[in-house]
Protein backbone atom coordinates (compact mmCIF):
# COMPACT_ATOMS: atom_id res chain seq x y z
CA UNK A 1 0.00 0.00 0.00
CA UNK A 2 1.12 3.55 -0.79
CA UNK A 3 2.12 5.97 1.76
CA UNK A 4 -0.05 9.62 2.04
CA UNK A 5 1.64 12.61 2.17
CA UNK A 6 -0.11 15.06 5.53
CA UNK A 7 -2.71 16.16 3.18
CA UNK A 8 -3.78 13.56 1.51
CA UNK A 9 -4.01 11.63 5.19
CA UNK A 10 -6.21 14.62 6.41
CA UNK A 11 -8.41 14.32 3.35
CA UNK A 12 -8.79 10.41 4.22
CA UNK A 13 -9.49 11.62 7.48
CA UNK A 14 -12.58 13.65 6.13
CA UNK A 15 -13.65 10.82 4.09
CA UNK A 16 -13.34 8.17 6.54
CA UNK A 17 -15.00 10.39 9.39
CA UNK A 18 -17.87 11.41 6.30
CA UNK A 19 -17.98 7.78 4.57
CA UNK A 20 -18.94 10.04 1.50
CA UNK A 21 -18.22 13.47 0.24
CA UNK A 22 -18.23 15.74 -2.54
CA UNK A 23 -14.96 18.67 -2.28
CA UNK A 24 -17.37 20.93 -1.64
CA UNK A 25 -18.02 19.12 1.92
CA UNK A 26 -14.47 18.47 2.50
CA UNK A 27 -13.92 21.98 2.38
CA UNK A 28 -16.34 23.08 4.57
CA UNK A 29 -15.18 20.40 7.21
CA UNK A 30 -11.58 21.91 7.09
CA UNK A 31 -9.96 24.63 9.31
CA UNK A 32 -9.50 28.02 8.47
CA UNK A 33 -8.40 29.66 6.50
CA UNK A 34 -9.83 27.24 3.41
CA UNK A 35 -7.59 25.88 0.67
CA UNK A 36 -9.16 26.21 -2.46
CA UNK A 37 -11.61 24.04 -4.16
CA UNK A 38 -8.88 23.11 -6.98
CA UNK A 39 -6.57 22.04 -4.10
CA UNK A 40 -8.75 19.94 -2.36
CA UNK A 41 -10.14 18.02 -6.10
CA UNK A 42 -6.67 17.85 -7.17
CA UNK A 43 -5.90 15.63 -3.55
CA UNK A 44 -8.83 13.47 -4.16
CA UNK A 45 -7.82 12.59 -7.71
CA UNK A 46 -4.42 11.46 -6.76
CA UNK A 47 -6.34 9.49 -4.03
CA UNK A 48 -8.14 8.17 -6.40
CA UNK A 49 -5.11 6.91 -8.93
CA UNK A 50 -3.39 5.57 -5.48
CA UNK A 51 -6.56 3.76 -5.21
CA UNK A 52 -8.00 5.18 -1.63
CA UNK A 53 -10.74 6.70 -3.28
CA UNK A 54 -13.19 6.15 -5.73
CA UNK A 55 -16.13 8.32 -6.61
CA UNK A 56 -20.06 8.34 -8.08
CA UNK A 57 -22.16 10.61 -10.46
CA UNK A 58 -24.35 12.71 -8.48
CA UNK A 59 -25.82 15.47 -10.19
CA UNK A 60 -23.57 17.35 -12.35
CA UNK A 61 -20.59 16.62 -9.44
CA UNK A 62 -19.40 13.60 -7.59
CA UNK A 63 -19.59 12.18 -4.42
CA UNK A 64 -16.24 10.50 -2.91
CA UNK A 65 -15.63 7.56 -1.04
CA UNK A 66 -12.91 5.54 1.26
CA UNK A 67 -11.74 1.97 -1.00
CA UNK A 68 -9.33 1.73 1.81
CA UNK A 69 -10.34 0.85 5.46
CA UNK A 70 -9.13 3.26 8.26
CA UNK A 71 -7.79 0.54 10.61
CA UNK A 72 -6.07 -1.05 7.17
CA UNK A 73 -4.14 2.29 6.54
CA UNK A 74 -3.12 2.89 10.04
CA UNK A 75 -2.25 -1.01 10.43
CA UNK A 76 0.59 -0.36 7.45
CA UNK A 77 1.43 2.72 8.95
CA UNK A 78 2.08 1.52 12.50
CA UNK A 79 3.93 -1.56 11.11
CA UNK A 80 6.17 1.17 8.89
CA UNK A 81 6.76 3.29 12.16
CA UNK A 82 7.95 -0.01 14.35
CA UNK A 83 10.14 -1.08 11.45
CA UNK A 84 11.75 2.03 10.49
CA UNK A 85 12.20 3.31 13.73
CA UNK A 86 12.45 0.28 16.52
CA UNK A 87 13.83 -2.07 14.55
CA UNK A 88 10.70 -3.62 13.96
CA UNK A 89 10.42 -4.43 17.88
CA UNK A 90 6.77 -3.44 19.14
CA UNK A 91 8.29 -4.07 22.61
CA UNK A 92 10.90 -1.24 21.99
CA UNK A 93 8.25 1.21 20.47
CA UNK A 94 5.91 0.53 23.63
CA UNK A 95 9.05 1.47 26.05
CA UNK A 96 10.12 4.40 24.32
CA UNK A 97 6.42 5.86 24.56
CA UNK A 98 6.29 4.56 27.98
CA UNK A 99 9.42 6.82 28.66
CA UNK A 100 8.81 9.95 26.38
CA UNK A 101 5.01 10.26 27.43
CA UNK A 102 5.35 9.48 31.17
CA UNK A 103 2.51 6.75 31.33
CA UNK A 104 2.68 5.28 34.70
CA UNK A 105 1.89 1.42 35.44
CA UNK A 106 -1.76 1.62 35.50
CA UNK A 107 -2.31 3.33 32.24
CA UNK A 108 0.15 0.38 30.61
CA UNK A 109 -2.45 -2.08 32.84
CA UNK A 110 -5.91 -0.29 30.88
CA UNK A 111 -4.25 -0.62 27.36
CA UNK A 112 -3.48 -4.11 27.91
CA UNK A 113 -6.98 -5.30 29.41
CA UNK A 114 -8.11 -2.83 25.86
CA UNK A 115 -5.95 -5.42 24.45
CA UNK A 116 -6.86 -8.66 25.56
CA UNK A 117 -10.65 -7.48 25.29
CA UNK A 118 -10.25 -6.65 21.62
CA UNK A 119 -8.52 -10.28 20.89
CA UNK A 120 -11.39 -11.91 22.93
CA UNK A 121 -13.97 -10.39 20.60
CA UNK A 122 -12.38 -10.61 17.75
CA UNK A 123 -12.11 -14.82 18.64
CA UNK A 124 -15.48 -14.32 18.45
Amino acid sequence: MKQLTKAEEEVMQLLWKLEKANVAALINELPEPKPAYNTISTIVRILESKGFVAHEKEGKGYLYYPLVKKTEYSNQSINKLVDGYFQGSFKSMVSFFMKKNDINLSELEDVLNEINKDQKEDKQ
